[in-house]
């Protein structure tokens, strides 16, 4: 005859952050995410220098894992931030409905951060540029000590938080750069630093652009610019992201920038379509969809030439 374990509180935890991740941060769609990013930019950097496969160590899963973890952390440090507002506005969220506790996350955030935290320090050796990424994040869950001022300016916020993805991306090119023993100052990796950066910046502005009927109490950039402004910065962003990704990938095939381009023309004719009638469809969507086109094309590209595929 069986007998019954006991629900203890740290099982009760354990359910509640499971929940949690599987509504707010699917964890195996998001470390997969985090190791696509990681190697996109790894071999990209190797690849533009001339430079092919390396066998992956541990150092390179430690590294990838470093992705993941952090993009977790600012999850998790926006719902403590933002918790007072998503009473409010998202009181159906994990966090603010009570579906997940305070003391749960800042549990997961200890066990999480010390883990990463103590990896890069063994396995890494990428010291100052994780120390950089840890120092940015950090001040970032705090707005930046400021908060009474970028709490109240969408654009501050986006000045201010967004760029993470460029300490985010010289993190990897820098860990790259010491793995293949090559500078890191080139002209290469400055483009591969901003053409990895704009995707996220434009899907931010994306996801905060709506048609008139469809705001609410929450703050977007059409309600404080109107649609068009909003969407003419997207496409001046990705304008200059499909220039530098055409550069880079050029480096790969030469019919590289054909590719991207053509996709970028798609997006253009999104935007055109989305001005002229916004009500038929959220931005976010197609914008989300130009982005997984030209990243997933570039990852073909380098998968393709670390294969020797049409290479002479």
């Amino acid at each position: 005859m069986g007998v019954d374990q006991p629900v203890t509180s740290s099982n009760r935890m354990v359910v509640r952050l499971h929940k949690y991740l599987k509504e707010m941060f699917p964890i195996l769609p998001r470390t997969a995410l985090g190791y696509l990013l990681f190697f996109e930019i790894f071999f990209l950097v190797g690849l533009t220098q001339g430079y092919g496969w390396l066998p992956i160590t541990i150092g390179d899963v430690v590294a990838g894992f470093t992705i993941m973890a952090f993009l977790l952390t600012l999850r998790i440090a926006d719902d403590f931030k933002d918790y007072d507002t998503d009473l409010t506005l998202f009181p159906d969220r994990a966090l603010p409905s009570g579906r997940v506790h305070k003391k749960d996350l800042a549990v997961l955030l200890i066990i999480l951060d010390s883990i990463t935290v103590i990896a890069n320090i063994i396995f890494v050796g990428n010291h100052v540029f994780f120390a950089l990424l840890v120092a940015y994040g950090f001040a970032m869950s705090f707005w930046f000590f400021q908060k009474y001022r970028i709490q109240r300016s969408l654009p501050l916020a986006l000045i201010t938080h967004n760029p993470v993805q460029l300490v985010l991306n010289m993190y990897v090119i820098s860990y790259a750069c010491s793995r293949y023993g090559i500078p890191l100052l080139t002209w290469q990796n400055i483009l591969i630093l901003f053409t990895l950066y704009f995707p996220g910046l434009v899907w931010e502005i994306a996801r905060k652009v709506r048609a008139p009927q469809d705001e609410t109490d929450y703050v977007t950039y059409s309600k404080l610019f109107g649609v068009r402004t909003p969407v003419i910065v997207i496409l001046v962003a990705m304008f200059l992201d499909a220039v530098m990704a055409s550069i880079l990938g050029f480096q790969l095939y030469w019919w590289t920038p054909i590719a991207i381009m053509g996709i970028y023309g798609v997006l253009v004719l999104v935007g055109i379509l989305f001005l002229n009638n916004p009500k038929r469809f959220a931005l976010v969507t197609p914008v989300s969809l130009y982005i997984y086109g030209a990243q997933g094309l570039m990852v073909v590209f380098l998968i393709a030439r670390l294969a020797g595929i049409g290479v002479s």
